[in-house]
């Protein structure tokens, strides 16, 4: 079989495991017998992401009983080089605030490197998926879809930026740093979780950054974010879904925002942003609020 098409079938069961996951979110949402409580972490998980999570195990256990699983909200299981990474609702705690965006993120690794992934966004009509040596594509199903790719942006200054909150980089040290970044660029919203970063993939943002991610939250994005021509990190320059936390750009900025990120352990943290000179040019309408 040649290279390129050697994880089409897992591709595939990656769109039967997200349907099911559909089903099953779209049932609970709003749901007002959802049951929703606490984790150790201060984190919250409902009873869909439970369900999901196990529904998901149950076909790979058919489909797949040689891979091992490593999903959010349950143990463990199995063993051997392809391991399938399973967040089944990301941005959960959109989900039990009634807030249409979250996704089904379902990826597989084999050898420590991702090569299947894939986000379900059904509330928002979409999914984004890719595998090794086949590009990045979106749409509402493997019939109707369509290839991405990132964005050409080769200044900061010019860059649209997503992310998801500003406390996590101070808690980390780094929020003059993430300030800095805020600052410079042309551009900022706050996204969040797996929708930054598929709008990097498919072109509409040129970056987006996170601080503390764990690997569930991230494998799926790192091969989609590649396969569309872009650079997937850690906030350290790691490549892949490694952490601390997650950078991913169109490529051309990558190495300018992990210099701006750097730490820089003599300089006590603090967020301040300075206020950006106003700039009236024929590009304003870009940069402008919206």
């Amino acid at each position: 079989m040649a290279r390129s098409n050697h994880y089409t079938d897992d591709l595939r069961l990656a769109h039967l495991l997200a349907d099911k996951a559909d089903s099953i979110t779209t049932s609970r949402f709003r749901a007002q017998n959802l049951r929703v409580s606490a984790k150790p972490d201060l984190t919250v998980v409902s009873d869909a992401d439970t369900t999901v999570e196990q529904a998901i195990r149950q076909t790979l256990s058919s489909a797949r009983p040689r891979d091992a699983v490593h999903g959010e909200e349950m143990a463990d299981s199995g063993w051997g080089p392809r391991r399938w990474i399973i967040d089944p609702i990301d941005g959960t705690a959109n989900f039990v605030r009634g807030v249409p965006v979250w996704a089904s993120l379902i990826a597989l690794m084999d050898e420590g490197e991702v090569k299947v992934g894939l986000v379900s966004a059904p509330l928002l009509g979409r999914r984004w998926w890719a595998a090794a040596e086949q590009g990045a594509f979106s749409g509402r199903s493997l019939l109707q879809s369509q290839s991405i790719r990132v964005s050409a942006r080769r200044s900061i200054e010019d860059a649209f930026v997503s992310y998801s909150s500003l406390h996590g980089w101070v808690d980390c040290g780094r929020g003059r740093q993430f300030g800095n970044l805020l600052r410079l660029s042309a551009r900022t919203r706050a996204f969040g979780d797996f929708w930054s970063h598929m709008l990097v993939a498919e072109g509409a943002v040129d970056l987006a950054c996170e601080p503390e991610l764990a690997l569930h939250d991230m494998a799926a994005l790192d091969v989609i974010v590649r396969q569309a021509g872009g650079r997937f990190s850690s906030i350290d320059g790691q490549d892949g879904p490694h952490g601390p936390g997650a950078l991913a750009s169109n490529g051309l900025l990558h190495e300018a925002v992990l210099d701006l990120l750097a730490p820089d352990d003599n300089q006590e943290d603090s967020l301040i942003i300075p206020r950006r000179a106003a700039v009236v040019s024929s590009s304003t309408s870009s940069t402008g609020s919206g």
